[in-house]
């Protein structure tokens, strides 16, 4: 496994997670856009258009993704609360990134949506019983899965995308 692009190695979900790994990861999330932000905070607008790897996307890119992403999970996770057993949208994240808002828009714009994504989201977990977790969904990409699997997934990939950038800082020896 290529590190530059996982420095978290992949996605291995729990299956019998316990209550405390459960808080755990909603935790995770509920800290994500405070932890982005002091990842991001100095960084010159040049350092922003780096890539994390090469071929890869640049750190603005990967902020507006995951921007992106936060809100699809979290139309993804509600219909999953509300919808029996519904396919889950799926988006061409390669496409998105190269649309004119990734390329023109301020990270900041990202953080903010992120922030107030990420409190109404932890709000639902917070408020979910056990039984709620078990609800299943069928991901294009990753197939069926319960959401708890959904919300370890979701944590995941935000905790990867702030490795990348972490490593990227570290490899070129950027003000931490």
């Amino acid at each position: 496994m290529d590190t530059l692009s996982f420095p978290l190695g992949p996605f291995t979900p729990e299956d019998c997670p316990t209550p405390d790994t459960r808080a755990a990861c909603i935790a995770d999330i509920a800290s994500l856009p405070a932890d982005l932000r002091a990842s991001l905070t100095s960084l010159t607008d040049e350092q922003l258009l780096v890539p994390y790897r090469p071929g890869g996307w640049t750190v603005k890119q990967v902020v507006h993704h995951m921007a992106d992403n936060d809100m699809n999970a979290y139309i993804r996770f509600k219909r999953g609360l509300t919808e029996e057993a519904p396919i889950a949208g799926s988006y061409r994240q390669d496409v998105w990134a190269e649309l004119a808002d990734y390329r023109d828009t301020r990270i900041d714009t990202s953080l903010l949506l992120m922030e107030a994504l990420h409190e109404r989201f932890v709000i639902l977990l917070r408020s979910l019983a056990p039984a709620d977790f078990a609800r299943p969904v069928t991901s294009p990409t990753h197939g069926d899965m319960t959401l708890e699997i959904t919300m370890q997934r979701y944590a995941w990939h935000n905790r990867h995308h702030l490795a990348q950038i972490q490593s990227l800082k570290d490899r070129m020896g950027w003000i931490i």
